[in-house]
């Protein structure tokens, strides 16, 4: 194993999402960053591919994500217009349950709090201006016209090169190890190639994370996810054009989805698909029958003409904390140290401002982006 003997500003271990767009804001600040990813960039093993990932202004989540949410969108389109890359696609947004469904009714009271302009339409209005849903005639919908989806994948290369551009150096296929403190208030990182020293270091690993801080130990929990692409009978309804984004509430669970977008299928998925605590680094990667029926009997209950042949069929991985809100911290023993982790399955549309979070935390020691609820000692 070789000693690397020049000194980095910053470490950032993982090259995803959030480790992209940190490492990214932390080079455009003219900071030396190493990133350092354990796979391929970008790569499907974890919790940032997928195609497309749902990006949406109201938030039943949590009124407080709003101003995180409204400065992410400022940042993808930032991405978009200095790549080239169309990161970002707006369709429009459908969040939809029973009357009185958290899904809908916290949708709704964050987009009344927040002045967020938006719909509210019964399910057989829905229906009607959108043909490809069938819900409930009784059901309640929220529609956000500024809603719709980023595609994680591009913007991985997106915020990957322009960190290259400003001066970052960028190693795929090297796992970290295992990292230490340093006497002098840094820390030193073993590679499965080399060692390397830093006075920072940003944990954005992802599934991976609770294996290189004890402190997330219980706080970030990785978990088995699915998906399923569905190819169309009718398929002029389920286009970008045609169908919002959508999450829905249902008795069968909480399911989303997307319009077909360039990989052929209707793609869906459920929270929490069959509630499975994995081990990142031993866990069924194959998605089998069970996975494509519990996903079918859902698309031919409520968007029938979506559910014709299967095209694809994929596993990735949550990261959940027990209240389901993130950790955006640094470590309480290691100051030097920052944590971007438990994203809970809603996380991705952030990551160009968790990027900009992170990249404050690491250089400043705090951030003007109101955080609180995402400390760690909230769970004290």
């Amino acid at each position: 194993m070789s000693s690397n003997d020049e000194r980095r500003d910053v470490i950032v271990v993982g090259v995803g999402g959030m480790g992209s767009a940190t490492a990214y804001h932390l080079a455009d600040r003219g900071i030396d960053v190493l990133g350092l990813e354990r796979f391929d960039i970008p790569h499907t093993q974890g919790s940032s591919h997928g195609i497309t990932r749902i990006i949406r202004r109201a938030y039943y989540e949590h009124p407080s994500y709003i101003p995180l949410i409204e400065r992410a969108y400022e940042l993808w389109d930032e991405l978009a217009e200095e790549t080239g890359r169309p990161v970002i696609h707006r369709t429009g947004s459908i969040d939809a349950g029973p009357q009185g469904n958290v899904v809908f009714e916290g949708s709704r009271r964050s987009c009344e709090e927040h002045d967020i302009p938006h719909e509210v339409l019964t399910g057989a209005e829905l229906n009607e201006r959108f043909p490809g849903y069938d819900l409930p005639a009784d059901y309640r919908a929220l529609y956000q016209e500024d809603g719709g989806f980023v595609v994680p994948e591009q913007s991985i290369i997106g915020h990957t090169e322009q960190a290259q551009a400003a001066g970052a150096e960028i190693r795929a296929r090297e796992a970290v190890q295992d990292w230490v403190p340093t006497a002098d208030g840094g820390v030193r990182v073993w590679t499965d190639k080399a060692v390397y020293e830093a006075e920072r270091l940003v944990l954005a690993a992802g599934a991976w994370n609770y294996k290189l801080a004890d402190a997330l130990s219980g706080l970030a929990v990785p978990e088995r996810q699915a998906l399923a692409w569905f190819q169309p009978q009718t398929p002029e309804l389920f286009e970008p054009e045609t169908l919002p984004v959508w999450n829905i509430e249902v008795p069968e669970g909480r399911f989303y989805g997307f319009p077909v977008y360039d990989v052929p299928g209707f793609k869906l998925g459920k929270y929490h698909h069959f509630d499975e605590t994995v081990d990142p680094d031993d866990y069924d990667t194959d998605p089998g029958r069970a996975d494509e029926v519990l996903l079918r009997d859902f698309t031919e209950k409520y968007f029938p003409e979506a559910a014709g042949p299967t095209m694809s069929l994929a596993t990735c991985m949550f990261t959940n904390t027990p209240d389901e809100h993130f950790i955006l911290d640094t470590l309480p023993e290691h100051p030097q140290v920052t944590v971007g982790a438990g994203f809970s399955g809603h996380g991705f549309k952030f990551a160009s401002v968790i990027g900009e979070i992170l990249a404050d935390l690491t250089a400043d020691g705090d951030t003007d982006h109101a955080i609180e609820m995402f400390r760690l000692d909230r769970f004290e």
